[in-house]
């Protein structure tokens, strides 16, 4: 599935750049990035085997946990943890990965 492999490179992406964050924010900002990042294509994962209405619950979290991570992205570029251009790449995929994810959801249907 698309949205699954597009939610992947994004967890792994994210798992690689928060490896380099300080070692004061092991129980803070990395951790909520690993987190989010993990959820994105483990709530795709849990849900393709669920009816399409359940489908659907797992994907609007999977969907939130990409809206989280974006604000946890930008908190990192302010905190000088990334840089300006890794944080456009990463936005840049999180978008994708939104635009895609929104127009799997709507070919569920609304049932």
């Amino acid at each position: 599935m698309k949205i699954w492999q597009c939610g992947m490179e994004l967890a792994k992406s994210i798992l690689d750049i928060t490896a380099t964050f300080p070692t004061h924010e092991k129980f803070g900002l990395k951790t909520q990035m690993n987190r989010c990042s993990v959820s994105i294509p483990s709530n795709i994962a849990e849900g393709s085997s669920r009816t399409n209405k359940s489908f659907r619950h797992f994907i609007d979290i999977s969907l939130g946990s990409s809206f989280e991570l974006q604000t946890q992205l930008l908190l990192a570029y302010h905190n000088k943890y990334i840089t300006e251009v890794t944080t456009r790449e990463i936005e840049n995929k999180i978008e994708e990965f939104q635009r895609m994810t929104m127009s799997f959801q709507n070919t569920l249907g609304s049932n």
